[in-house]
């Protein structure tokens, strides 16, 4: 099934949460409202001609002004790929879960959680998988500023010490 038609689907099924299609990229998207993230996805999932039965990948995505969360889907019995991306602010970044349809989704959305602050709303298990549970901020943000010591360690490269590694 192309893009297209995928688009199509949606939109007569959720009307203005599917908000647009891109198909004049190498990966054609659709972008969907973050509150309706789980039913579009069981949706997608479940639908006899749709058949999304494999989470690719999920990343989260700092847009600058927002919080970005993308996910790539694969139909391995009808062999057909889509993107779906959806935004956030930065100020409210809730996304509904989806690991309620595909389970790998776990530690993907963990993950972007820890690094972006996107928080998953009914995630099982939403905590920090790859930073301490007590570590300000979230890295992969454009605007975070790393701290200079965590519990007395040295975490930031003072300019002497860089300039002494790359000579």
């Amino acid at each position: 099934m192309e893009a297209k038609d995928i688009f199509q689907k949606l939109k007569e099924r959720f009307g203005e949460a599917i908000l647009e299609l891109n198909d004049e990229v190498l990966q054609p998207f659709i972008k969907i409202a973050p509150d309706k993230t789980n039913q579009i996805a069981q949706f997608l999932r479940d639908e006899d001609d749709l058949k999304f039965d494999f989470l690719m990948c999920l990343s989260g995505v700092d847009l600058g002004e927002n919080l970005g969360v993308v996910y790539h889907l694969y139909s391995m019995k009808l062999n057909h790929k889509i993107v779906l991306k959806t935004e956030v602010s930065k100020e409210h970044p809730h996304v509904h879960t989806v690991t309620d349809i595909w389970r790998t989704a776990d530690w993907h959305e963990r993950e972007a959680y820890d690094l972006l602050g996107i928080h998953f709303v009914d995630h099982p298990d939403l905590r920090r998988i790859l930073l301490p549970e007590d570590w300000e901020g979230h890295p992969l943000r454009k605007d975070y500023k790393p701290p200079k010591e965590w519990h007395g360690i040295p975490v930031t490269i003072s300019e002497e010490e860089e300039n002494d590694s790359v000579e």
